[in-house]
C-alpha cells in the first residue's frame, strides 16, 4: 500500500494536575518568569468573579465568564509583543489585559458602551467578536498584510471548541497555508460549545489536527499548564516571526462556569464531569509547584489577592462613574454621509430621550 501522507500531533505538558513536572522545563522559563505571570492569573480571577456579581446585581449585561481559562489566557498573552496583532473572541481578558487592555473597557463594553472596544493602549487590536469565529479571517487578514508590507508582526487569534467548525476559521487556516502567513490560531478547547459537547461537534481526533489540511503546524497542549501554554505559543510564534508560516495550536481547559450569565450550564453538565474539572484547576496547578520553588506562600497569596480586590474595584467605579453616551451617538458613528432615513431616526430619538427626561432636558 502507498500512502500519500501521514501526520501525528504531539501533546505538550510540563506539570501534571498536582503540580508535578513531568518533564524538564523549557530553556529560559524558570519560576522567576512564571511567577508574575501566576499573580495575573489571580487577578483574571478576582476581575471575574467581581463581574459576575456585577451582573448578579444588575450592574452590568450579560457577561461571558473566564473561569478556568486564566493559564491559557494569559500565556497567549504573555506571549505576544506590543506590535503584533490579537484578535479575541469574547471571554480571553486574560490575554488582552497583558496586551494592556484595561479591566474597565471590558466592563463598558459588558455594559453596553461600545467605548469599551476603544482600548486605549493596543490601538491595533481587534474588538470583541460575538459572531463565532469570523475574528479568525480578521486575524489571517492581518497576517497578510504583514507580510505583503515586510512587517515582522504576528496576527494571533483565538475561538473556541465550537468554533472550530466554523467554516471561517477553515477559510482563516487555508488563507494562511497557502500564503505562509504569520497566523497563529488558538482553538480554546473548554470541552463545550455552550450546550454542544465537544464529542458532538467533530469526528476530528483532536482540534489541533485541522490545521493540517491547511498545512500549518499543529500541536495539541495542556491549557491548564501555564509552562505548556507558553512553551507552545514560543514555538508557534517564532515560526510566525521566521516566515515559516502560520501554527494551529489547541489547548484543552475547561469552562468552569457557565457559558455566559444567561446559562444555566447544569441542564446539560453533570457533577461529576466539573468536579473532575476543578481537579485539574490551573491555579492550584502553579500553586503548588511556586510553593515547592520556595516562591510563594498563603500569606503572600491572601495580601496578593486583596491587593487585587482593590485594584478591580478601582476600575469597576471607573466603569460606574463613566456618563453615558448621548442617544444621538449611536447614530453618529454609522455613515460618514447619513441617509434620510437613518437621520429621521435620529430626530426622533432625541425627541422621545428629551420628553423622556422632561423640560429641563
Amino acid at each position: 500500500m502507498t500512502i500519500a501522507a501521514s501526520f501525528e500531533i504531539e501533546y505538550l505538558q510540563y506539570l501534571d494536575q498536582e503540580g508535578r513536572p513531568v518533564q524538564a522545563l523549557p530553556e529560559g522559563l524558570d519560576a522567576k518568569t512564571l511567577l508574575p505571570l501566576f499573580k495575573q492569573m489571580l487577578f483574571v480571577r478576582t476581575f471575574d468573579s467581581k463581574a459576575i456579581a456585577l451582573q448578579r446585581t444588575g450592574k452590568l449585561g450579560t457577561y461571558a465568564s473566564c473561569l478556568g481559562h486564566e493559564a491559557t489566557h494569559v500565556g497567549i498573552g504573555a506571549s505576544t509583543r506590543p506590535e503584533d496583532v490579537f484578535a479575541p473572541s469574547y471571554r480571553e481578558y486574560g490575554a488582552q489585559f497583558m496586551r494592556g487592555v484595561r479591566p474597565r473597557e471590558v466592563l463598558m463594553y459588558w455594559g453596553g458602551d461600545e467605548r469599551g472596544s476603544d482600548f486605549a493602549v493596543p490601538r491595533h487590536d481587534f474588538p470583541w467578536c460575538v459572531p463565532i469565529a469570523t475574528q479568525c479571517l480578521h486575524a489571517a487578514g492581518a497576517a497578510l498584510a504583514f507580510k505583503l508590507r515586510g512587517e515582522p508582526r504576528v496576527a494571533v487569534t483565538a475561538c473556541g471548541d465550537g468554533g472550530s467548525s466554523k467554516t471561517d476559521t477553515y477559510a482563516a487556516i487555508n488563507s494562511a497555508g497557502a500564503y505562509t502567513l504569520p497566523f497563529v490560531q488558538c482553538i480554546i478547547n473548554n470541552g463545550w460549545a455552550i450546550s454542544v459537547p465537544r464529542k458532538a461537534q467533530t469526528g476530528a481526533k483532536t482540534l489541533a489536527q485541522k490545521g493540517i489540511a491547511g498545512g500549518l503546524h499543529c500541536l495539541q497542549v495542556d491549557g491548564n499548564d501555564l509552562i505548556a501554554v507558553l512553551e507552545g505559543m514560543r514555538r508557534a510564534m517564532d515560526r510566525a516571526r521566521s516566515g515559516h508560516g502560520g501554527s494551529v495550536i489547541e489547548f484543552m481547559t475547561y469552562r468552569l462556569h457557565d457559558h455566559t450569565t444567561a446559562d444555566d450550564a447544569r441542564r446539560y453538565r453533570g457533577e461529576e464531569e466539573v468536579k473532575a474539572a476543578w481537579a485539574r484547576d490551573p491555579i492550584p496547578r502553579l500553586r503548588t509547584w511556586l510553593g515547592g520553588q520556595k516562591l510563594w506562600d498563603d500569606a503572600q497569596e491572601k495580601a496578593w489577592i486583596e491587593d487585587c480586590g482593590r485594584r478591580v474595584d478601582e476600575e469597576i467605579n471607573a466603569y460606574l462613574e463613566s456618563k453615558a453616551q448621548p442617544v444621538e451617538a449611536m447614530f453618529d458613528y454609522l455613515y460618514g454621509d447619513p441617509p434620510p432615513d437613518l437621520l429621521a431616526q435620529r430626530a426622533s430619538a432625541i425627541a422621545l430621550d428629551r420628553a423622556a427626561r422632561g423640560p429641563r432636558a
